[in-house]
């Protein structure tokens, strides 16, 4: 199968050229060991059973070979994250090991952290500038220099992002051009029920979880509450406590299946106090819609839900594109109800803000104008580098204030 070009593979180029070993994390299908193999040259996989006990018996065995070296799904055997870190020291050269894991082990075994050895990308499930590649996507880093839209790459219909949504950024699945995708993924979300979380090791209660993925599911995009959350499970005819709750979405995010949208502390010139709730994602909307045993017919035809879905493919795609420019996404709300679905946060100290709309009617694009405009003239100490609105339809076009208006799918990342 023909290798998939990804975001972060420049971001893995990068950073073996400067240290010992790259670590890609990421939940279980995302193309980690793939991307890992395309920069290797050898690689080593601690998930089979032999592999397994090499690594526990001899692992200066499992670290000879051509380097880069993959060490795939190294957190089997946690030992091995200090023989590489004494490795690198060893050889004293970078590009050494590239290790790749879908879980992430406790806070013990990582906190010899490997600083100035090890460097952390996060990969994702595929934002749709990856899964349909053009050459005149837009790029976050372009948005900050232009002025003015003016041609666009052809964007998704309404229809078309409802596929999108149902069956994920996976792979696996856009490789094949599969139609069995929504068995696909409502079989991954069973998975996490049932072998997943059972491989950190707690004995959790698989109803629970079914209960509690198909809560965040109804509840994505929103700032619910570990609290509103128990009370969803209780609702469904269990229960579950506010603090095992948290619990479970400690283990889910050590998966890399639930990621949070942290709230935005920029600096305000108002005293309006910053809510500091954070958003509920999961690391791809397909799992919401695979809680929910929702079909792209059937998400297409509730505009509600689906406006919540969309909001999270958008997050999972800007996070994406973000990585590769060192910026960082959060959510912005503050208690007058001034909001804004992502703020980005770049390393010069600049920040843009974006609003996601599913719809891109003359009053769904006035209303989100309005919001960005409040927020640009009346909170902020520095102006954005840019304000947009983000749709789902498929038209683009600046607006007489500046504000850019565009589809999801003409977001691309970088060349």
């Amino acid at each position: 199968m023909k290798y998939i070009r990804r975001s972060i593979d420049n971001l893995i180029t990068k950073d073996l050229a400067a240290m010992g070993a790259i670590l890609i994390e990421g939940a279980r299908g995302c193309g980690k060991t793939e991307t890992g193999m395309f920069h290797a040259n050898s690689h080593f996989r601690v998930d089979q059973a032999t592999n397994r006990r090499l690594a526990e018996l001899n692992p200066a065995a499992v670290l000879e070979g051509k380097t880069p070296r993959l060490i795939d799904e190294w957190q089997l055997t946690p030992s091995l994250w200090n023989e590489i870190r004494h490795e690198i020291d060893a050889r004293r050269s970078p590009a050494q090991f590239i290790l790749s894991g879908s879980a992430s082990p406790t806070d013990s075994i990582t906190r010899h952290t490997g600083a100035g050895r090890i460097s952390r990308i996060r990969m994702r499930p595929m934002a749709l500038g990856e899964s349909y590649p053009h050459p005149d996507h837009l790029t976050l880093s372009e948005l900050r220099t232009i002025t003015r839209l003016s041609t666009i790459s052809p964007t998704l219909t309404y229809e078309e992002l409802a596929v999108e949504a149902v069956r994920g950024g996976w792979p696996l699945l856009i490789a094949s051009k599969s139609k069995g995708f929504v068995r696909f993924v409502r079989n991954y979300a069973e998975n996490i029920t049932h072998s997943d979380l059972a491989e950190l090791g707690n004995n959790f209660n698989p109803e629970r979880v079914r209960r509690l993925l198909r809560s965040l599911a109804r509840n994505i995009a929103t700032e619910a509450s570990a609290a509103t959350i128990s009370r969803d499970i209780s609702a469904d005819g269990g229960e579950l406590s506010e603090a095992s709750v948290r619990v479970y979405l400690d283990a889910l995010t050590r998966i890399f299946i639930f990621e949070e949208l942290p709230p935005w502390s920029g600096a305000l010139r108002s005293k309006t106090r910053l809510r500091k709730q954070s958003k509920l994602h999961f690391c791809d909307p397909s799992l919401a819609c695979a809680s929910l045993r929702t079909t792209p017919q059937a998400l297409a035809n509730d505009p509600e839900y689906f406006g919540q879905i969309f909001e999270s493919m958008a997050v999972r795609d800007v996070r994406t594109y973000a990585d590769q420019i060192d910026a960082n996404c959060y959510g912005y709300r503050d208690e007058s109800g001034l909001e804004a679905d992502i703020v980005l946060e770049f390393d010069d100290g600049h920040w843009a803000a974006l609003e996601i709309k599913l719809g891109e009617s003359t009053k769904v694009i006035t209303t989100a104008e309005k919001n960005l405009i409040r927020l640009r003239d009346t909170r902020m100490t520095n102006p954005p580098d840019f304000l947009a609105v983000i749709t789902g339809g498929t038209s683009g076009f600046t607006l007489p204030s500046g504000i850019h208006v565009l589809p999801l799918s003409a977001l691309g990342p970088l060349n």
